[in-house]
């Protein structure tokens, strides 16, 4: 519904009465209490809500209380706290509207460890980074106040404790109505992180990069590890398994035909091959329209870019996706509901030049570009 409204001519946040043009120029009334909203006497839903609220404080507060990265001509690259994009640090996320977040985590990868360095290298590889983007005229520190909150506290040497761990950290960040962007960490830690979203947000749709499904059942008498997060999400009901898009799956296969399963679940599934040699801006446009105003989760595992742009990761598979094609793909989410976002599977052993982190973190300054109330000038 917010986005169907012309233009808000917002006199103030917190239980203030909004002058609205709606669609056809006609007028209706918007209240706004901080946390329900209603148009026209009609009561929105909790997301829909939550977006007017990012998009009107864009609109209509004080920028210069928000938090900004520390700039190269304040601080020289190499110098400074190691937060993503040099942020400013704190420990929980009130008055935060998203927050990146690091979960150190490595003990449910089935080949190459490694990830638990993954969040600690893409901070420093972050320093490159610069508050606007060129390409799409985002300016994100311009409309939410962003911080570095830290890593989750995980047991490292029991992987469905650590589960837990994650799952109730998430819980407190997700509690103020912030939006968690994180730095993996194995692609164990999604299934933790979506349980903490249903209890906070409901069920989301969810577009997955990657190489490899993650729908595996039972491995080595495990179930729950870094190729199974999805078939866990699924069977708790914490995915829309018709609103999921699975985007470069790739590589040989257990089973001649390794995804029935979850296409015959719903799943969307766009192999490799079917992006090769193309623009994937017609295949973003799909996943708008199928997603609407729902909330959606963005989840990229770097190994969906082929390894020769990020080898820095534990199970690589050639004829992947590009670079460009990737930012195509975090780009094409802008205008859905996204209420979280994961980068998973960076592993900086395997990469000693930082190629593969410094992409990663490239990826997550883009899907804060691309969370709601984030204005652009292009």
């Amino acid at each position: 519904m917010w986005r169907s409204l012309r233009s808000v001519v917002a006199t103030g946040l917190g239980g203030t009465r909004c002058g609205v043009v709606g669609v056809g120029g006609t007028r209706c009334a918007v209240v706004f209490d901080g946390s329900s909203l209603s148009v026209g006497g009609s009561r929105c839903g909790a997301n829909v809500a939550r977006s007017f609220h990012l998009s009107v404080t864009c609109q209509a507060s004080s920028r210069s209380n928000l938090n900004k990265p520390l700039a190269s001509s304040e601080m020289p690259r190499p110098g400074g706290i190691a937060s993503f994009m040099r942020l400013p640090v704190q420990s929980d996320t009130q008055g935060l509207d998203a927050c990146f977040v690091g979960v150190p985590l490595d003990i449910g990868a089935s080949n190459r460890s490694g990830t638990r360095l993954g969040p600690r290298q893409i901070r420093c590889e972050s320093v490159l980074l610069r508050p606007y983007n060129s390409a799409t005229g985002a300016a994100p520190y311009d409309c939410l106040n962003v911080a570095d909150v830290g890593d989750v506290f995980i047991n490292i040497f029991n992987l469905p404790e650590a589960c837990n761990n994650i799952r109730d950290r998430y819980m407190e960040l997700l509690s103020t109505g912030c939006i968690p962007l994180t730095m993996g960490g194995d692609h164990t830690i999604t299934y933790p992180i979506l349980q903490a979203i249903k209890a906070q947000r409901g069920r989301v749709g969810l577009v997955h990069v990657d190489a490899h499904p993650d729908v595996s059942d039972i491995t080595l008498g495990a179930k729950i590890n870094h190729g199974s997060p999805f078939r866990r999400a699924l069977e708790e009901d914490l995915i829309d398994p018709h609103a999921t898009f699975q985007i470069g799956l790739r590589g040989s296969c257990h089973a001649q035909d390794g995804n029935a399963w979850q296409i015959n679940q719903g799943f969307r599934v766009v192999s490799a091959e079917e992006c090769w040699h193309k623009s994937l801006v017609p295949l973003m446009e799909e996943v708008r329209a199928k997603m609407g105003d729902k909330p959606v989760y963005l989840s990229f595992d770097i190994d969906g870019i082929d390894p020769g742009f990020c080898p820095g990761t534990g199970t690589p598979e050639i004829g992947g996706l590009t670079t460009i094609q990737a930012l195509e793909i975090v780009r094409g989410c802008r205008g859905l509901n996204l209420v979280g976002c994961d980068l998973v599977e960076v592993s900086p052993p395997y990469d000693f030049e930082g190629t593969t982190a410094l992409t990663g973190a490239n990826l997550l300054f883009e899907m804060l570009c691309a969370l709601p109330g984030v204005t652009a000038n292009k």
